[in-house]
């Protein structure tokens, strides 16, 4: 905006210094032709000249580049159900690196919960209609630190005795772009502690035998945090 600006005031002073409008008329006759009539064009307006001082200024003030060399992507999930529980969930992710998930849920039990990402965003019919857990490589449930588990499998939450849990989680399995996208998909916190996949319950490889779904919430995108730089 500042070289708009310096760029119609330079042009304006020019424009005052010029000398009034003038009329410029060239001839010129056609050989070919038997009276030699003459033809004349004629330009009527001022004559503006630019100095080389004047645009090396203008270069000078032009904006550089903008060159982009982090950006952060969040989501955030706010989390609802048929009892008390209820909670805020946010994720974040710079660049390709893993997601940060932190959770703060209150209305809970004291003790652990199963905790994770669902396949689909839908809570039209209450956490039920949020689908099975996230699963694009269809392998088997498990803890977050196995090789064979869910994307959405993130282990257990633990409520203090006033029912409240805090946690940070860090996971490679979640990102917020790409094909295997979270957002859009639904967190869920179950009744029980989810066996991680081995605790040979008929349950244990497909829910962790982690109960029913006390709260839900969809996954949406927040914003993009870019930090830029000028060269």
């Amino acid at each position: 905006m500042q070289a708009y600006f310096l760029s119609a005031m330079a042009a304006q002073a020019l424009l005052a210094s010029s000398p009034s409008p003038q009329i410029l008329i060239s001839s010129f006759q056609n050989p070919n032709s038997q009276s030699h009539q003459s033809l004349q064009s004629t330009f009527t307006g001022s004559s503006l000249k630019f100095t080389r001082q004047s645009l090396n200024l203008a270069i000078s003030i032009a904006p550089k580049p903008l060159t982009v060399s982090a950006a952060t992507k969040k989501a955030v999930a706010v989390l609802k159900g048929t009892s008390k529980v209820e909670g805020v969930v946010t994720l974040s992710q710079d660049d390709n690196g893993p997601t940060t998930v932190n959770v703060k849920i209150t209305g809970l039990a004291p003790g652990p919960h199963g905790f994770h990402l669902h396949e689909f965003g839908d809570t039209t019919n209450g956490c039920i209609s949020t689908g099975p857990h996230f699963n694009p490589n269809g392998l088997t449930h498990g803890a977050p630190e196995d090789d064979v588990r869910h994307a959405g499998d993130l282990g257990n939450i633990i409520a203090n005795a006033d029912g409240v849990a805090e946690a940070t989680i860090v996971d490679n399995q979640i990102p917020l772009s790409g094909s295997n996208a979270v957002i859009g998909r639904a967190l869920v916190v179950h009744e029980l502690q989810d066996d991680l996949g081995k605790g040979g319950h008929e349950l244990s490889l497909s829910t962790g035998n982690a109960g029913g779904r006390l709260a839900c919430g969809t996954l949406t995108l927040m914003t993009f945090i870019i930090s830029s730089c000028f060269v």
